[in-house]
């Protein structure tokens, strides 16, 4: 019968216990090495937006909800910076609700065409590819013609939207592809124009 005076992993029978003993996991390493694990993490899959044709969808795939709300609040607080003072509020809680309510309603489209994905993959990936208009936010806010901004916003909404299709079109059934696309085209349109609308200020 098992001692239960003897410590935690310790078992009259000698037989090691999962999960108890010196590999505890993530839970007793120090909060600067799981800091620094997670900023890894992130910037890995913004490279692999950067840089779609070469990424690596396993990656994208091990989802996390940490850099789209980094990407989010950043685009949202850009946005809002160069709002006049009254709107600022209305700016960053439109980029806020766009972003997060957009994606949630292209995954569910995509999960109702068949797609072999889980929600909050979608979420993660769809968040990740906004960094390009990021990008292009400030750029824009930094000045120049309108010609000139909208150049930028349209490649950087094609770099988007481009590598998220090379994710999400893995995912969706062949022939209801552009089903899928569709939406997804709006939403990236959407952040496209606000950016252009605050820039224009």
């Amino acid at each position: 019968m098992a001692d239960f005076n003897a410590p935690i992993g310790s078992i009259s029978s000698g037989a090691p216990m999962s999960g108890i003993g010196p590999d505890l996991g993530t839970l007793d390493e120090p909060v600067s090495q799981t800091i620094m694990r997670d900023l890894t993490m992130v910037g890995n899959k913004m490279m692999c937006v950067l840089n779609p044709r070469k990424a690596n969808i396993e990656t994208l795939k091990n989802w996390d909800l940490w850099g789209p709300l980094i990407l989010c609040l950043m685009l949202a607080t850009l946005l809002s910076w160069f709002a006049p003072y009254e709107q600022k509020s209305l700016v960053f809680a439109s980029v806020f609700v766009i972003i997060w309510c957009g994606a949630a309603v292209v995954t569910v489209n995509a999960l109702l065409l068949g797609g072999n994905i889980s929600f909050f993959q979608s979420v993660c990936v769809l968040g990740y590819c906004i960094f390009p208009l990021n990008l292009a936010s400030i750029v824009c806010l930094v000045g120049g013609h309108i010609l000139w901004r909208t150049l930028v916003v349209a490649v950087c909404f094609f770099w988007s939207t481009g590598a998220s299709l090379g994710f999400m079109g893995e995912l969706v059934p062949p022939n209801r592809k552009a089903l899928a696309i569709y939406p997804l085209f709006l939403f990236y349109t959407a952040i496209g124009w606000l950016i252009l609308i605050a820039a224009k200020r």
